[in-house]
């Protein structure tokens, strides 16, 4: 239980939060000790208060018995004894005839200021043992009543305790301002490590552009800190740089070399397969002078031909096709695109498929332009595999002031509990983005679909420039 007390006290807490606890816990000890000080000091000293008090109270009444029954009557001398005693403080004196019949009661707090009650507690830890004397009263060697002499610690416990309480308000409007002072030092000394968290935590969302501000010279240690860490952030946006600018020659060499694939299925193997089913029809045309057994068998095989011509024809198509859009660098984008989404909406008549793309240029460059047709394609494949959606909205538009370009694929489908693994398509197609330099995320949420975000930086100029020539197929 304790243990769970002070993790819960303890950790989990701020610094400043644990100065604090740590300065305040000191505090406490520190206030029981001197408790326990100021209540060991207070009871000696009622103890001294108190013998001395009884002391010279057994003095006064000896001295006062011995004159004045010298000179009054012994009935007019004890009803007299109570106003000779009058100024003694922390006694009380009980006044009783022969008999043993009380006559007077002087109390010990007489002459004093009325004071707050004082707690049981404080009494009792304080108060020293009741001390009880007896005084006789002899007139002419007969005695004539008696004097009890009872010690009463209540005044001085009081004055005690008043001084208890003063010291005690003192020290709490000190140690409350002592707080308040260390609260704003401790923010102000450590505000610099609250800023270094937010500088972390960028640049573990790789944001490497954010830098601290100098703290106060007086800090040696975290403006040393500050200068390191500027340093490392200022290496890795050149790093990242440098790892950009390698992943788009890299994208580009990829891109170059698909459209050198491309071109060479295009032009070589294209063209072949076409003389391919040429000769095979021009075979045909000629077989049907041969004789009928001879012609059978050879427009048997020429079937055979055609087929398997016509089967590489598609290979060849959709090898085309896989490798780069036949469109891509003749059709404006945004045309392409939303030849895309029809062709899906087509395919797939239970869904709702819809497309905001204004202002888009004819195109952005062959890697910008592929990555947004790959990552739609890839993203309206999944919606129709994975989510049950009735309605997609595929969404184009510009972002920071134009330098960046956002696409947006949402769908009211089932939504994901938990990230799913990625698999090659969805691996291809961040990867390609965060070559670009880009951003990918996928939100998602159980019922409430799933939102595919992607920001693609674009260079100054690049709206313009951007076509580029593409496969004629």
């Amino acid at each position: 239980m304790l243990k769970r007390w002070c993790r819960a006290l303890w950790y989990g807490r701020s610094v400043r939060a644990q100065l604090l606890i740590a300065f305040v816990l000191l505090d406490v000890v520190a206030v029981l000790v001197a408790g326990s000080v100021v209540i060991l000091r207070a009871r000696m000293q009622t103890r001294v208060e108190m013998s001395a008090s009884m002391r010279l109270a057994d003095f006064l009444v000896e001295d006062a018995v011995h004159l004045a029954g010298q000179e009054l009557p012994a009935e007019q001398f004890l009803a007299s004894l109570p106003a000779q005693l009058q100024s003694m403080r922390h006694v009380r004196f009980v006044v009783s005839d022969a008999s043993g019949i009380a006559i007077a009661v002087k109390s010990a707090r007489h002459g004093t200021t009325e004071r707050e009650a004082v707690p049981r507690w404080f009494t009792t830890l304080v108060a020293p043992p009741v001390e009880m004397r007896d005084v006789a009263v002899t007139v002419g060697g007969r005695r004539i009543g008696n004097v009890a002499i009872i010690g009463e610690p209540a005044d001085e416990i009081a004055e005690v305790w008043d001084n208890a309480v003063a010291m005690a308000a003192v020290a709490i409007l000190l140690n409350a301002v002592m707080i308040g002072l260390l609260y704003i030092l401790f923010g102000r000394v450590l505000g610099p490590l609250t800023v270094l968290v937010h500088g972390l935590s960028d640049l573990e969302h790789q944001t490497y552009g954010v830098r601290l501000p100098q703290p106060q010279p007086q800090a040696r240690e975290l403006a040393a800190i500050a200068e390191h860490f500027n340093a490392l952030a200022f290496a890795l946006e050149a790093l990242r740089g440098e790892n950009l600018n390698l992943n788009r020659r890299l994208i580009t060499a990829q891109d170059d070399e698909r459209r050198r694939t491309a071109l060479e299925l295009h032009d070589e193997v294209g063209p072949c397969l076409f003389g391919l089913r040429a000769n095979a029809s021009s075979i045909a045309s000629a077989a049907q002078n041969l004789p009928d057994q001879a012609r059978l068998s050879v427009a048997e095989r020429l079937r055979d031909i055609l087929a398997i011509i016509e089967h590489l024809q598609a290979i060849n198509r959709s090898m085309l096709d896989r490798l780069r859009p036949m469109a891509l660098g003749h059709v404006p984008l945004k045309d392409m695109l939303g030849q895309l989404v029809n062709e899906r909406a087509r395919e797939h008549p239970q869904i709702a498929f819809s497309m905001a793309a204004d202002d888009l240029p004819r195109g952005y460059g062959d890697s910008i332009d592929l990555t947004i047709y790959r990552c739609i394609q890839e993203s309206l494949t999944n919606a129709i595999r994975h989510a049950a959606a009735k309605h997609v909205t595929v969404k184009l538009d510009h972002v920071d002031n134009g330098a960046s370009l956002a696409l947006s694929v949402i769908d009211d489908g089932r939504g994901m509990s938990r990230p799913m693994p990625a698999g090659f398509g969805t691996r291809g197609m961040k990867e390609r983005v965060q070559g670009l330099g880009g951003r990918y995320s996928v939100e998602s949420a159980p019922g409430r679909g799933t939102t595919v975000r992607i920001t693609i930086p674009l260079a100054e100029g690049v709206a313009e420039t951007g076509t580029s020539r593409g496969v004629d197929i």
